[in-house]
Formats: C-alpha cells, sequence, structure tokens
C-alpha cells in the first residue's frame, strides 16, 4: 500500500503565502512524478503544477510566477509554494504521485485534499 500525506492548508488573507507539502510512503518502488491539483466548488479539477523525478515542471498559466513546486526525493516529498495568493487561488488542492509499486504496476495515488482559502 502507498499512503499520502499532505498538509499546509489553510486560510489567508490577499496577497499571502501557504506551502503545502505531501509526502509519500508505503510499497513504493520508485516515483515517477508528482504534482499539485485543485478544485473550486464548481469547476473541474485542474493541474496547477507537477515535477518530475528528473526535476523538470510544468505549472498552470494561471499561477506562473507565483508557485513554486519542488521535491526532496529522498523523502518522496513535493512541496508547493504559494505566494502573492489571489481568491481565485480558493480551493481544495490535492496531492497527485504517479509510481512504480513494488509490485511492480505504474499508478496514481490522490491525496486527501487540503483547503486552501484566499480571503480577500
Amino acid at each position: 500500500q502507498v499512503q499520502l500525506v499532505e498538509s499546509g492548508g489553510g486560510l489567508v488573507q490577499a496577497g499571502g503565502s501557504l506551502r503545502l507539502s505531501c509526502a509519500a510512503s508505503g510499497s513504493i518502488f520508485s516515483i515517477n512524478a508528482m504534482g499539485w491539483y485543485r478544485q473550486a466548488p464548481g469547476k473541474q479539477r485542474e493541474l496547477v503544477a507537477r515535477i518530475s523525478s528528473g526535476g523538470s515542471t510544468i505549472s498552470a498559466d494561471s499561477v506562473k510566477g507565483r508557485f513554486t513546486i519542488s521535491r526532496d526525493n529522498a523523502k518522496n516529498t513535493v512541496y508547493l509554494q504559494m505566494n502573492s495568493l489571489k481568491p481565485e487561488d480558493t480551493a481544495v488542492y490535492y496531492c497527485n504521485v504517479n509510481l512504480m509499486g513494488t509490485w511492480g504496476v505504474v499508478v496514481d495515488y490522490w491525496g486527501q485534499g487540503t483547503q486552501v482559502t484566499v480571503s480577500s
């Protein structure tokens, strides 16, 4: 089994910052990529940022210049540093990990989600 533990969400004022983290543990052989997605009420889940095990990144245009994704491969942990937060960033943020399990299958795992609320 694989477990993802997310932390770092909360309520902040516009212009503030939050740092999300997601740690993967369990029956992991290797991690291909880790990323963050978010879903606001009434909207589809969307990619925020993603990082490969080699360090290459992609991010949504709406967060470029404000959010930074990083990872610690040794700890199987991915971070999302969110600066200059806007009310439209309010959503539930989900960690996603694409990995090879020790049983030899590539699978996606999702974290439980953490609420980010940005007040005006």
